[in-house]
């Protein structure tokens, strides 16, 4: 794989699979492109939630907007600048309030292929 650079216009963002809410994802990289991580940008609307447990370890970048994850442990609001990360095998609830979010992921292994 040779050097990229990717801005959210690259992105073609569609609904996170699995799923209803108004939460969209668009992978950059991925397994189709022999890497082994996934790279991509996330979409949340307005009072969106997700709950799911997490098949890959998982880093978010927070770009604009607010977003909390709760787990058994506890939850974490981030807003832009802050990372979340959200280990292989945890139980997370993502939400959103007011305008929404929207992130960068690098995730490991590939989401995917995880998901099959």
């Amino acid at each position: 794989m040779k050097l990229q650079k990717f801005s959210i216009t690259d992105a073609k963002l569609s609904r996170s699979p699995g799923q209803d809410a108004d939460i969209y994802v668009g992978n950059l990289v991925d397994e189709r492109h022999g890497g082994p991580i996934t790279i991509g940008y996330g979409r949340y609307d307005p009072d969106q939630s997700l709950t799911e447990t997490m098949a890959v370890d998982d880093v978010m970048i927070i770009l604009s907007g607010r977003l909390s994850v709760s787990t058994g442990d506890g939850t974490v609001t981030a807003g832009p600048g802050d990372i979340v990360y959200m280990p292989r095998g945890a139980s997370v609830t993502i939400t959103t309030e007011g305008e929404g979010a929207m992130t960068a992921y690098v995730t490991y292994p590939h989401w995917a292929e995880a998901r099959e």
